[in-house]
């Protein structure tokens, strides 16, 4: 149960980051949603990789250099992936098909996705 409320604790600052990176990619930089929204969640999929590798899974991350590369690869495979992926299926659909405000459509596409980052990070990455 801890880890699983580190977890979305991280997640849930990581949520931050990534409306923040939304919103600065959109709004002040004025770039298209689906591109703002790739780079947005791999800004918070690197951040959320260094809070669970310091706090979320301490007791199972070795500290090693090589070991802490190999975790970030897998965490980018995983985490990143369905991330990335479901975030850019969902607000396609859900902006892009459904014209939901997609500040809104980022928060949904991000909970939906986090269960399945929760378990690929507990059993493939930090394992």
């Amino acid at each position: 149960m801890r880890r699983w409320l580190a977890f979305y604790f991280v997640g849930g600052l990581g949520i931050a980051v990534q409306l923040s990176t939304l919103a600065a990619f959109t709004a002040w930089a004025g770039l298209h949603y689906l591109l703002a929204t790739g780079l947005a969640v791999e800004v918070a999929v690197l951040h959320n990789f260094l809070w669970h590798e310091r706090w979320t899974w301490s007791d199972r991350a070795n500290q090693d250099n090589p070991g802490r590369w190999k975790r970030l690869l897998r965490f980018q495979i995983t985490n990143g992936a369905l991330s990335l992926g479901g975030n850019l299926v969902l607000m396609k659909g859900l902006v892009g098909m459904c014209a939901m405000n997609y500040t809104l459509a980022n928060v949904v596409s991000i909970t939906l996705c986090s269960i399945l980052n929760f378990l690929a990070s507990d059993r493939l990455v930090f394992r």
